[in-house]
């Protein structure tokens, strides 16, 4: 059985293993390979220690736990960017689950209670960017209720530039 708890300190380690390997697995074709090649735990560790005791942090971590721990992370908070006609929205930053549990519910149940928490903050409406090149998370936030919003932007890896799709759905 999964459940779902706010991520701590001592989550980071492991949180930076899922995100490095959710990348690796979810972007292998899309993101160029070196790009993937060079990414590691112990920077991302580091980066996210950064992140996360920062006095000033509006974000919110949540970790999916199993038997053998955590399984799965998201991170929201306010939305980065303006969208106009929905009141306060609210973005998810990031949702990675260990590779070898995608497809069994755990993403649904991190962005469920992301979604729960960001309508107890007041937000009404969610945001966030997929990488237009991702079918398989396009689909899982559409089967979400997400909508593509026809915004995009674009991210350069290794000199290689991805454009991302903005998706939203009120809560």
């Amino acid at each position: 059985m999964v459940h779902v708890r706010e991520m701590d300190g001592a989550d980071i380690e492991v949180v930076s293993t899922i995100r490095v390997q959710g990348w690796q697995a979810a972007y292998a074709g899309i993101v160029p390979q070196a790009y993937l090649d060079a990414m590691t735990v112990e920077c991302d560790a580091s980066q996210r220690r950064q992140l996360f005791s920062h006095p000033r942090r509006k974000s919110r971590d949540l970790v999916a736990l199993d038997d053998r721990g955590p399984v799965g992370w998201i991170c929201f908070g306010p939305c980065r960017s303006e969208i106009s006609g929905l009141g306060q929205v609210g973005e998810v930053y990031a949702l990675y689950v260990s590779p070898d549990l995608v497809g069994q519910g755990i993403g649904r149940r991190l962005l469920g209670e992301a979604h729960a928490q960001m309508k107890r903050q007041g937000f009404e409406a969610s945001a966030l960017w997929v990488l237009c090149d991702n079918q398989r998370a396009r689909r899982f936030y559409e089967r979400a209720g997400y909508q593509a919003d026809g915004a995009t932007q674009d991210d350069v890896y290794d000199e290689i530039t991805l454009s991302e799709l903005r998706y939203q759905r009120v809560l």
